[in-house]
C-alpha cells in the first residue's frame, strides 16, 4: 500500500467527482511509478476503460479505478465495502472484453514480448482530510 502526498482539501460528495478524483489520483501515482498514460475514459457502448497506459517495462496496461470515500482511516477496519468489493466478476469480463477489441486494434502500442495486462487501483479517500490510500493490483 501506498499513500500519496497529495491532500484532498475539499471532500467530494457525489460519485461522479469522487470517481474523477480517484481517476486523477491513479494517474498522479502511475505517473510517479514512471507509466506513460496514453488516454483516459476510454468508452464503447459495452464498457469503459478508465485509464489506458504504458509500464516502465513498456507493457500495455488497463488500469480500473475503483475509489471509496470514508471519513478516516480509523474507519477502515469497520467498513462494510472496499474499493476492491466494487471490481465484480461481471465487470472483470467487460473490462477484458474490451481491452481485447482495443489491444487487437492498436497491435502498435505493445509488442508480443510485453503484451498487456489488467490492473486494479484501489483508492480510499478520508472526508477527515488524511492522505488517500491507494493499492496496486497488477495483472488481475
Amino acid at each position: 500500500m501506498l499513500y500519496v502526498s497529495r491532500e484532498t482539501s475539499s471532500f467530494m460528495t457525489n460519485t461522479y467527482n469522487t470517481g474523477k478524483l480517484g481517476e486523477d489520483l491513479s494517474c498522479e501515482y502511475l505517473i510517479d511509478k514512471n507509466y506513460k498514460i496514453l488516454a483516459r475514459n476510454f468508452r464503447k457502448t459495452y464498457g469503459e476503460l478508465d485509464v489506458i497506459a504504458k509500464s516502465k517495462d513498456k507493457t500495455l496496461v488497463f488500469v480500473e479505478v475503483k475509489t471509496i470515500k470514508l471519513y478516516s482511516t480509523a474507519d477502515i477496519n469497520n467498513a462494510t465495502i472496499s474499493p476492491e468489493d466494487n471490481l465484480t466478476k461481471a465487470k472483470l469480463k467487460k473490462l477484458q472484453k474490451i481491452a481485447v477489441m482495443f489491444a487487437g486494434k492498436h497491435s502498435e502500442l505493445f509488442d508480443d514480448d510485453k503484451g498487456w495486462r489488467i490492473d486494479l487501483i484501489a483508492i480510499t479517500l478520508f472526508s477527515s482530510g488524511e492522505r488517500p490510500l491507494i493499492t496496486h493490483y497488477e495483472n488481475i
